[in-house]
């Protein structure tokens, strides 16, 4: 498939209802669904319907005071990708008051493609460990470090809580991957299976700085997508950095757009 083709899938199948499924609330404003999760508010659509300019304007006020007046999330975010249009969504969103968080790259692929043994060496600190976190006994812990881990590398306050993926992981919503080294997390993230469509997206993928460039990002996302094509599904799709980016392009995964998330904080 080419790019236009699965960005067109990505479109069709996973924005909107997609993106609403672990919510406690969702409110529909014109285009938008407005969403309510543990971690805060989110902002899903499939397109924005034509709506620009001052309709544009009126539709973000409203946006914003729903979420100020009538739930009591702290901040929440309007995930923009980078072929919505109108063009200039992204300046109205800051003219009100949004904050833009770095621009991530949005990638799809065959999930056989990623399903790849990966050889890892054996660092100073002692053998990588790749393994799936299985409800029971240590699970909690086992999330709590791994979070732990995902915080101290991307800061931003806004992860889901222990309580949500203990929720996740025992439902089977979604299933949590770490890598360790000596006992400790140096890298996680999720599957998370897309119910009612072909994709599974990988997520919360991330190394400590000292265990970079030792191969145990792929390693981790090669677990993943094997766990995946084990589950029957077609596609992988991940938000990613520049860092991460080079890796999933050598596995066969297209770059199809961009996502930028503007957040309103409280």
């Amino acid at each position: 498939m080419t790019p236009d083709e699965l960005r067109a899938a990505y479109d069709d199948q996973l924005r909107t209802d997609a993106e609403m499924a672990r919510a406690r609330g969702v409110t529909r404003i014109g285009p938008l669904l407005c969403a309510v999760f543990d971690h805060g508010g989110f902002v899903s659509y499939r397109d924005l319907g034509g709506t620009g300019g001052e309709a544009l304007d009126e539709l973000v006020e409203q946006v914003v005071a729903h979420f100020r007046d009538e739930t009591d999330v702290d901040s929440f975010e309007w995930k923009s990708r980078g072929h919505d249009l109108p063009a200039d969504l992204g300046e109205r969103l800051l003219a009100h008051g949004f904050e833009a968080e770095p621009v991530e790259t949005v990638m799809i692929g065959e999930a056989s493609l990623l399903a790849v043994d990966v050889a890892l060496d054996e660092t100073p600190e002692g053998p990588v460990v790749v393994r799936r976190i299985e409800p029971g006994p240590g699970a909690e812990d086992d999330l709590t470090r791994m979070l732990e881990a995902q915080e101290s590398v991307f800061g931003t306050g806004r992860g889901p809580s222990v309580a949500s993926s203990m929720a996740e992981l025992e439902s089977g919503a979604s299933e949590f991957w770490v890598a360790e080294v000596g006992g400790r997390v140096v890298s996680g993230g999720r599957l998370t299976p897309v119910e009612g469509t072909d994709f599974a997206g990988i997520w919360g993928g991330s190394t400590l700085p000292d265990f970079r460039g030792r191969g145990i990002y792929r390693a981790l996302v090669a677990a993943r997508a094997s766990s995946a094509v084990e589950r029957g599904i077609r596609y992988i799709h991940s938000d990613c950095t520049d860092m991460s980016r080079p890796i999933l392009e050598r596995s066969g995964l297209q770059a199809v757009t961009t996502t930028t998330p503007y957040v309103w904080t409280r």
